[in-house]
């Protein structure tokens, strides 16, 4: 905690950077520091970083029905 308070900006730094900060007492975890909006790197993606993380039935990739094509005014 004393650490956290001495070394506070460069903490935000560091999540800011996603990098996970814990701040504990007595080696017990008491809060974690996130950032509420992500910026620079940490917000990049990366092609295919869902890859196998994602699955589709067939059904997606069928036609729409007429009923279903009239629904969204296509």
């Amino acid at each position: 905690m004393a650490y956290a308070k001495t070394h506070l900006a460069s903490l935000i730094r560091e999540a800011l950077t996603g990098e996970d900060i814990v701040i504990a007492r007595d080696d017990e975890p008491l809060v974690r520091l996130v950032p509420l909006h992500v910026t620079g790197a940490a917000q990049e993606r990366t092609p295919g970083d869902l890859e196998g993380k994602l699955a589709l039935p067939d059904a997606f990739f069928a036609p729409l029905t007429d009923a279903e094509s009239s629904d969204w005014e296509l």
